[in-house]
């Protein structure tokens, strides 16, 4: 028993010594790991170096210049050739290559391409703040990158480059590096390479007369071309130049006292006066580059010889060119200096920037772009965007839709109104009217009834972005801190011209490197609205450039939509800013003038009379682009219906066969959402029954009386005919007789009597007539006519009269509205009936034979009213200049005391011509363009 306890203990003991510790385990497992990363690393470090470019001899010495393309394929312009001077090592000063390496490169004459400890450091602060945050490449590696590689921060790149740069050294001498890296830096002004940067800023050709701060400048240029230009930035120029002294110093190149005398010198006494020379189509350019920097990573247009694929149409840039240039050829007529001008020119279609106009008279040297770059209010360009839109989009409102236009509107939670930019108020008017008269409280309104949130959805949705992200009242008619540039908007309007469709816009469709690479660009378009949204609101902006605000864009016999804008400024008269965008089926232009301000920097008005010059702009620019091309009218989708309505129903309501043609409209209802109901208002009123008139010799007068059955509330009017002659009114009562004094002796009398409604004057009755003769001694009569009828053949468009008659032989003379023919046949046909007229026909016998020949039998009458024919909308009352209100039947349109009287009303007081707007600043605290508070107000 003891010995087999030993062997077991001893066995116990044997394997308890033979399990390793738990830490040699874990070692062992790191050990392993870094083992199989490093093979795996390793590999995949070889798959880089092996896919590497060949140090190709040629791409070192220069930048390589980027060739830009227009629409068409043709090549417009070329970036990178132009202003360079190639240098030799020989030609270089030391205090120039003390400043280069002491900025880019401390050791660049110790290490073998990649500097080590440079790597270290880079790693640690990658570590810190993420992959990128600090770059490790020295000269050596910068020369690689720039003439084999992009830009691109990927660690696949990075190897690559740094295995580039061993074999660089190996092949090339320091001075070789230097000289190939010093030729190929862009350093802005157009400027490439060191020697073509000394002449263009301080106008030396031989670097050797270079001064400290000179050479001082040049190193710290590279880093940021742009920002750092000393003809534009002198201050932020000083602060790289101190930058670089402080590295000089730092690393022995030159002493503190030198630094502090460099410090010293004025920056802008160091530069030549000559400007850089300017580039073509400026503005245009500007976008690509922002495209570019954007979308492409690293891409450098300068250097990085790129084909740059554009969208520009030469012919298109040029002529928007010649609009913001000061000639005698210009036919826009300028009020000054001052003002400044933009516009951008869109392809309907797929949102392709056709030409960009960023500023008057650009000298081409990357000024401000009002075009991209300038944002402000938006002022009525906004209703279509963020009220009228929403509304059709989500409420399906119709083009007819009715809008209370009756007073300034209060906005909540402050002592503040909204008022119409004309001071007036209509009363009810439909969405059209309220649009292209550019009415603020409709569009409030309505902005009120679609909500909030989905005007904000809608209009996010055609590249609008909210201050603070948040949408205001305000909003509707353009007058918060929420702004936008002439691209923006264009891109915006362009979506209801494309049915719907929107993406932003663009200038650039596709970049090739020189290594074959392609990156396309074209964005692809999604739905914004539905296609009935599009085409309900570019109807409604078609109204606005033939009958509204903006009838100076408007050119003949080119379906044109769009919409006129202005802005305000608190407590003062006249509008900073003037906006006209608009659109065919082919382009989209957005044009703006403004940017007038006084000695403080405030904004300040465009002088009087000048706010019509976008309309002018566009006009001059959209006959250009449109007088050798087919331009397309808007095609109606099948989402939506036009439908008559009678004016002033509400809800909207069909005509009746009654109704007169000057009460019928034609507008635009999403489908499903037309009038169901006939309105009652015009259907005719049952006639009168058992009139009858009879002679009183003794009072020579006639007694009428008759009966009426209905309940409706109506007057009469009794008319009387002489002996054959022309009816003539005498008289209108309430009552149901009548007595006709002081008639004429021996006469014939046919007396008619009409119900009139009380409470629509256009709603009567069918005649009743009846005779009377008031004389012994006149001949006896010829029995009249009966079953005299007239009905209107739609589909022959006449008359068809007809009677029955039981007497001696007779003819008969017929007068159709006091117009007589004899016929002898019991009917006739009435040709050239005009549609909505109403015709009265009075049919009289005359005795052909015998005692009867040449006695006339009692005429006998009735009407027919021509259903009106409608073919294109009426004009709104008060839109032609007649005076004659909204037309909208509130009482006020119709009878001409309305508010909206053409070319009164339109234009506002004093001669202000129609299209003439002005629009709020901003509500709720909201300033826009730093001016200060002021109520949302007037704009048209």
């Amino acid at each position: 028993m003891a010995n087999n306890s030993q062997s077991r203990t001893a066995r116990r003991k044997q394997k308890k010594a033979k399990k390793k510790p738990l830490w040699k385990k874990i070692l062992l497992s790191i050990v392993i790991i870094f083992i199989v990363m490093g093979l795996g690393a390793g590999a995949t470090a070889a798959y880089w170096i092996a896919t590497a470019p060949d140090l190709d001899e040629s791409k070192l010495s220069d930048p390589l210049a980027s060739e830009f393309l227009d629409k068409d394929g043709k090549a417009f312009a070329v970036l990178g050739e132009k202003n360079r001077t190639k240098i030799s090592y020989d030609d270089l000063p030391q205090v120039l290559i003390d400043a280069v390496t002491a900025t880019e490169d401390a050791r660049f004459f110790e290490h073998s391409g990649i500097d080590l400890r440079r790597i270290g450091g880079a790693i640690i602060a990658n570590i810190k703040n993420g992959f990128g945050s600090e770059g490790a490449s020295t000269i050596t590696q910068q020369v690689v990158e720039k003439s084999f590689l992009s830009a691109e921060k990927k660690i696949s790149l990075k190897v690559q480059e740094q295995w580039l740069a061993l074999q660089l050294e190996r092949d090339y001498s320091k001075e070789e590096i230097m000289e190939m890296y010093l030729n190929k830096i862009f350093y802005g002004s157009n400027a490439y390479g060191v020697a073509a940067a000394a002449e263009t800023y301080f106008g030396k050709e031989d670097l050797n007369d270079l001064t400290l701060p000179e050479a001082a400048i040049l190193a710290g240029l590279p880093q940021r071309p742009t920002a750092y230009n000393p003809f534009k930035n002198p201050e932020l120029t000083k602060e790289r130049m101190d930058t670089v002294l402080t590295l000089m110093v730092r690393h022995g190149k030159i002493s503190e006292k030198e630094a502090e005398e460099a410090r010293n010198v004025d920056i802008p006494s160091l530069l030549v006066e000559k400007k850089p020379e300017t580039t073509p189509y400026e503005g245009f350019l500007q976008q690509v580059e922002k495209e570019v920097k954007e979308k492409v990573n690293g891409a450098d247009i300068y250097t990085d010889g790129l084909k740059i694929h554009t969208t520009i149409d030469q012919s298109a840039q040029k002529h928007v060119e010649s609009l913001l240039t000061d000639s005698d050829a210009n036919p826009i007529s300028y009020p000054d200096d001052e003002m400044q001008a933009a516009m951008t020119v869109l392809d309907t279609k797929t949102g392709a920037i056709r030409a960009i106009g960023g500023r008057r008279n650009s000298e081409g040297k990357k000024e401000l772009n009002y075009a991209i770059q300038n944002t402000t209010q938006a002022g009525s360009t906004f209703k279509p965007i963020i009220s009228y839109g929403p509304a059709i989009e989500y409420n399906k409102i119709s083009t007819y839709h009715q809008i209370n236009d009756d007073k300034p509107y209060p906005i909540p939670g402050t002592n503040k109104t909204i008022r119409n930019w004309n001071r007036q108020y209509a009363g009810w008017m439909t969405a059209r009217h309220a649009l292209n008269q550019s009415l603020n409280v409709p569009a409030v309104k309505v902005l009120e009834e679609v909500g909030y949130d989905k005007a904000k959805e809608f209009a996010e949705g055609l590249g609008i972005k909210f201050a603070d992200n948040k949408i205001l009242i305000g909003d509707a008619i353009g007058g918060t801190k929420t702004e936008v540039t002439p691209l923006q908007l264009a891109g915006a309007f362009r979506a209801f011209g494309n049915e719907g469709l929107y993406n932003e816009p663009y200038s650039v469709t596709k970049v090739e490197f020189p290594d074959g690479k392609t990156v396309e660009l074209t964005p692809k378009a999604k739905p914004a609205m539905s296609d009935y949204t599009a085409y309900m609101m570019t109807d409604m902006m078609k109204t606005v450039v033939t009958e509204g605000t903006g009838k100076t864009a408007n050119i003949p016999g080119l379906p044109v939509a769009g919409k006129t804008g202005t802005t305000s400024l608190p407590e003062r008269e006249g509008s900073p800013d003037a906006w006209f965008s608009g659109y065919t089926t082919n382009y989209t232009i957005s044009a703006w003038v403004g940017g007038y301000q006084d000695e403080e920097g405030k904004r300040e008005p465009i002088p009087d009379g000048n706010t019509q010059i976008p309309l002018e702009m566009f006009k001059s620019t959209m006959t250009e682009l449109s007088k050798d091309i087919e331009t397309k009218d808007f095609v109606k989708p099948d989402s939506v219906v036009e439908a008559e309505v009678e004016k002033g129903s509400n809800p909207p309501a069909k005509p009746s066969a009654h109704t007169p043609a000057d009460k019928i409209i034609t507008e635009l209802f999403v489908k499903g959402t037309e009038p169901k109901e006939t309105s009652e208002v015009f259907d005719q009123l049952d006639p009168v029954s058992g009139l009858t008139a009879s002679f009183n010799e003794d009072s020579n007068s006639i007694d009428v009386s008759w009966n009426y059955d209905s309940d409706a509330d109506v007057s009469f009017e009794i008319s009387a005919q002489i002996d054959g002659g022309a009816m003539q009114a005498l008289s209108t009562t309430e009552d149901t007789s009548m007595k006709i004094s002081q008639v004429e002796p021996n006469a014939k009398y046919t007396i008619q009597v009409v119900a009139v409604s009380n409470e629509d004057d256009g709603s009567k009755s069918e005649p009743k007539t009846t005779t009377v003769s008031t004389g012994e001694d006149e001949p006896d009569e010829l029995p009249g006519v009966v079953g005299l009828t007239a009905t209107y053949n739609d589909a022959n468009a006449i008359i068809d009269v007809s009677w029955n008659y039981n007497g001696p032989p007779a003819s008969f003379e017929v007068s159709v509205n006091g117009q007589s023919q004899t016929v002898e046949s019991n009917g006739l046909e009435v040709s050239g009936a005009k549609p909505g007229e109403t015709y009265t026909i009075s049919v009289t016998p005359i005795g052909k034979e015998g005692e009867n020949e040449g006695v006339r039998g009692p005429a006998q009458q009735t009407s027919v009213t021509v259903p009106a024919e409608q073919t294109e909308p009426p004009a709104d009352d008060g839109e032609d200049g007649s005076g004659n209100g909204n037309g909208n039947g509130n009482g006020d349109g119709d009878n001409g005391s309305g508010n909206e009287d053409g070319n009164v009303d339109q234009d506002g007081s004093e001669g202000r011509p129609p299209e003439e707007e002005q629009e709020p600043e901003p509500d709720e605290g909201g300033e826009g363009n730093g001016n200060s508070e002021t109520p949302p107000g007037e704009e048209g």
